[in-house]
């Protein structure tokens, strides 16, 4: 276990693990510091500054808090008419160059951005810059980057790395025209992105938002449930209006993957809803499809299985199982194949 560390934040005494920073202290205390940049999974980064503190006897006035590890005595102050003031302007530059038209924006009520200017009560701007030029893009079928409205927090650079381990995006020019780019400045659907939909879920504004998003809006509800394409079992959170699922994000709280997904967690719910999915069994009668109950179906399928095999042997069926269903499901296929069936041939769709 480690050491423990003891230190003051606004008069509070606090005690916590040594190696944690002054953003962890705080937040085990209770107290709030506003953040842009900061995630729990990925590595300290210190870009946006908004969550600088004061500490006593350090020779900078201010540290960020993200970056600063605790130390021993510490005694730290989060608010003050300075950082206020900082902070202020901060979030006020940010602002200068962002768009205004948050009732259009995917992301309304959902900005990290809009919720901290609203902390820090701003109402007008104080500063007019230049603005970022409106780049759209939407040359893959599951996300939209606009990146008129990147603040540059580098949330979706670092988890790219840290997290998927992929490099597909990394900031690219200098000044004014810095941005987050692919490799060579091509559109992403020409890069390495696996479209995992990490970058974002990870979005602290609305420079990368789901299709869905633009679409639907906000979610009126969400449901816990398994990832249907594989047997790893993710864990996902479906985000519905109604009966319609128009979003799915990883669950943190699943052991298996942390809140991760792969493409097809991410965005491959379509089916659920569509048109063309099949939602009865269709039975061929007179040479033609049509609906039949599921008793009906079963016994059909029994049926045929029991006098193939009694005109033929076991061994003229095969059996393909997926990994779509559980490992349950797949052992109970495997032992229906070799016990009922009588036979052997039996594989499995990840060999195809």
């Amino acid at each position: 276990m480690s050491a423990l560390v003891h230190l003051t934040i606004d008069g509070c005494p606090i005690e916590i693990e040594a190696g944690a920073t002054l953003l962890d202290a705080a937040r085990a205390a209770g107290i709030y510091i506003p953040v842009l940049c900061s995630d729990d999974d990925l590595h300290p980064y210190g870009a946006c500054r908004l969550c600088l503190v004061e500490v006593e006897g350090q020779r900078r006035a201010m540290l960020p808090s993200c970056t600063t590890p605790v130390t021993e005595g510490m005694v730290i102050r989060t608010t003050s008419a300075t950082l206020e003031q900082v902070r202020r302007s901060i979030v006020e530059l940010l602002l200068s160059d962002h768009p205004t038209d948050c009732l259009s924006c995917p992301r309304n009520n959902r900005c990290d951005l809009q919720r901290v200017a609203a902390y820090m009560g701003l109402r007008e701007q104080r500063f007019h810059g230049e603005k970022h030029p409106a780049v759209l893009d939407n040359s893959n079928p599951f996300y939209i980057r606009d990146l008129e409205r990147c603040i540059l927090c580098g949330k979706c650079v670092r988890t790219c790395d840290e997290i998927q381990n992929r490099r597909a995006i990394h900031y690219a020019y200098r000044g004014l025209k810095t941005k987050i780019a692919a490799e060579l400045d091509r559109d992403v659907r020409d890069s390495l992105c696996e479209f995992c939909g990490q970058c974002v879920t990870k979005c602290p504004v609305g420079a990368l938002y789901t299709r869905s998003e633009f679409e639907h809006g906000s979610p009126t509800g969400v449901t816990k449930t398994i990832c249907p394409y594989c047997g790893v079992g993710c864990g996902l959170i479906l985000e519905t209006r109604g009966s319609l699922i128009i979003g799915a994000v990883g669950d943190r709280d699943n052991p298996v993957n942390q809140g991760r997904t792969c493409v097809k967690g991410r965005f491959g719910y379509d089916f659920v809803n569509h048109p063309d999915r099949l939602t009865t069994p269709l039975i061929k009668r007179g040479g033609q499809f049509v609906p039949g109950t599921w008793d009906e179906a079963m016994d059909l399928v029994a049926d045929k299985l029991v006098g193939i095999k009694k005109q033929c042997g076991g061994d003229s069926i095969a059996v393909l199982s997926s990994a779509k269903c559980t490992n349950e499901e797949n052992y109970l296929l495997q032992k229906f194949t070799r016990a009922v069936l009588e036979t052997n041939n039996i594989d499995h769709c990840a060999r195809l």
